[in-house]
């Protein structure tokens, strides 16, 4: 039971802190990630929040996933794309909703410091080997569908995403290149450090 209650602190933690790391780097207003940026433009054109979109997209991604898998749907999934949505309305719009920021300077240590922080939630999200994110399962259903290494499935997912966040008008730029170059050695920076940190509470 306690291995259980640290497992689900860690995962629930984990998706809290991602939704921060996603918020900061949505106002450095420097470029988000594609599949952030996606939200953001789907947020503008149509309405709803950011993190409705979050929740809406994601849902359909579980099911898409489960088509191209050829899998039953991954429902718990559902506790990711929640934790993450409504933790971004929370930043955005009770937090950071009249954040400013005052230079190039500091909006490029505001978006490295998001894609640090989204780093360190991915790495303990990843620990106890829960539901995967939807676009985490997206790059998954690729992979097993299509036998495509995960870096090729990642690199397709994200280029989709990009497409489409293109024809929505949504925050594209030199953040997001930042974003695609420092997230994987962030993660993996981090990645080991939580794994040690997780095992010693277990054990």
């Amino acid at each position: 039971m306690r291995n259980i209650f640290i497992k689900a602190f860690f995962y629930l933690i984990g998706l809290i802190i991602i939704s921060l790391g996603i918020t900061l780097t949505i106002k450095s207003d420097l470029g988000a990630g594609a599949w952030d940026a996606v939200n953001v433009g789907l947020s503008e054109t149509i309405g709803f929040t950011v993190g409705s979109w979050v929740i809406i997209i994601g849902a359909m991604l579980i099911f898409t996933n489960a088509i191209i898998a050829k899998e039953k749907p991954d429902l718990l999934a559902v506790i990711t794309i929640f934790v993450i949505g409504q933790f971004i309305d929370f930043w955005m719009l009770s937090v950071f909703d009249t954040f400013g920021l005052a230079s190039f300077w500091i909006q490029l240590t505001v978006l490295v410091g998001g894609i640090a922080i989204i780093a360190f939630g991915v790495s303990l999200y990843l620990q106890p080997k829960f539901s995967l994110n939807p676009i985490d399962g997206f790059m998954v259903a690729l992979q097993k569908r299509f036998g495509f290494s995960l870096r090729t499935a990642k690199t397709l997912t994200e280029v989709f995403a990009l497409v489409l966040a293109l024809a929505l008008g949504g925050p594209i730029g030199i953040g997001t290149v930042i974003i695609i170059v420092l997230i994987g050695p962030f993660i993996q920076f981090f990645d080991g450090k939580a794994n040690h940190v997780m095992n010693k509470m277990l054990s």
